[in-house]
């Protein structure tokens, strides 16, 4: 990103100064802002909800679509379900220079391990800490960004009418760069099982997931091996009849009750499923099921980025990209920040200090 040299102050301007747009107030949002603001750029940040957060503002909401699937549907940006506690330790949770301490007043949480309520109030500090909100546009949808005359971005945003009127106002705006920090935890990615569109029972990813009672007395079958399986399928146990999971991580003659659950079962992946209800495993079982739980994760998506095919999403993975951040062609104009999750070192559990290093 551009500097500004033999800056004096933290908002200090100069003749380098440029106009750069963030798209997203979550984590990677927030401190994008902050870094290009100390660099004496001139910042806005779009941000689609009403408040800063990001994936980190929970709502009983969901979507109309159980599996995330439907172009039209209203889409919920959060996937947070409603006992969700961090599987990181606060002190790894912070930005550097702004530690995720315990802060007292109510509603706090002081565990190490704190519920989503207490990560959510510690973005409200960082953004309130250094006067971000300022920088934010909120309930402005950004819809399209893209090049005009091979140096500027023009970002489409679209914004619900103060006045409470029907239909939405499209604003353009010109900038001389463009952060993305959407985020990757809202379009679902969905397990591909033979026979599926013949199986009778309900479906749903865990993007839709909030509380368990949809799953009282019934027979699931979860999906996946990752941290929201592991918590989602002890939560369902807890009011389910059963509870398998399946996994591609086991191997296929794997059929084994979990440990101190009576009510939960471990299997190899699922091999198909049929129209009498039935779902058949690779360890040779077969279990007659009421729903389907995908915890399978999510998609990068950029549907708002227009780029004539240069940035592309292949395999779940974006590129090219240098250093996971800069299209070569397009930088430093058009970068992203916080797209990894999965990468070496701390980064691969430490996504907050990750966005911010």
């Amino acid at each position: 990103m551009w500097t500004v040299s033999n800056m004096q102050t933290s908002n200090a301007t100069s003749l380098t100064s440029r106009h750069v747009a963030v798209i997203g107030a979550g984590a990677a949002g927030l401190v994008a802002a902050r870094e290009l603001w100390r660099e004496g750029h001139q910042v806005v940040v779009f941000e689609k909800d009403s408040q800063i957060g990001g994936t980190w503002v929970y709502t009983p909401q969901v979507e109309t679509d159980p599996l995330g699937l439907e172009s039209t549907r209203h889409i919920v940006h959060t996937s947070l379900y409603k006992s969700l506690r961090t599987n990181l330790p606060r002190e790894s949770m912070g930005f550097m220079d702004y530690p995720f301490v315990t802060r007292a007043g109510e509603g706090s949480d002081p565990r190490r391990f704190p519920g989503h309520a207490e990560v959510l109030k510690y973005l409200q500090d960082f953004a309130r800490e250094f006067g971000i909100e300022e920088m934010v546009r909120f309930e402005c949808e950004v819809v399209s960004v893209e090049m005009v005359d091979n140096e500027k971005l023009k970002v489409k945003c679209k914004r619900m009418r103060p006045d409470g009127g029907g239909g939405d106002d499209l604003l353009d705006e010109v900038f001389d760069a463009v952060v993305v920090c959407n985020g990757h935890f809202t379009q679902p990615r969905i397990a591909e099982i033979p026979g599926i569109n013949l199986w009778p029972g309900k479906q749903i990813h865990s993007h839709n997931y909030r509380t368990p009672e949809l799953f009282k007395d019934k027979v699931v079958i979860l999906i996946g091996s990752s941290a929201s399986a592991i918590d989602l399928s002890l939560e369902i146990g807890g009011i389910a009849k059963e509870v398998h999971i399946a996994s591609r991580s086991v191997a296929n003659d794997t059929y084994e009750k979990r440990a101190e659950c009576d009510n939960i079962w471990l299997h190899s992946m699922i091999k198909s499923a049929h129209k009498d209800g039935s779902v058949a495993f690779r360890d040779g079982n077969t279990i007659v099921a009421d729903i389907i739980l995908h915890c399978t994760g999510y998609k990068y998506y950029f549907p708002f980025l227009k780029t004539n095919g240069i940035v592309t999403v292949d395999d779940n993975r974006v590129g090219p990209l240098y250093k996971h951040v800069f299209p070569p062609i397009f930088a430093p104009r058009l970068s992203f920040v916080g797209l990894p999750y999965r990468v070496e070192l701390c980064c691969d559990t430490c996504p907050f200090l990750f966005s911010g290093c």
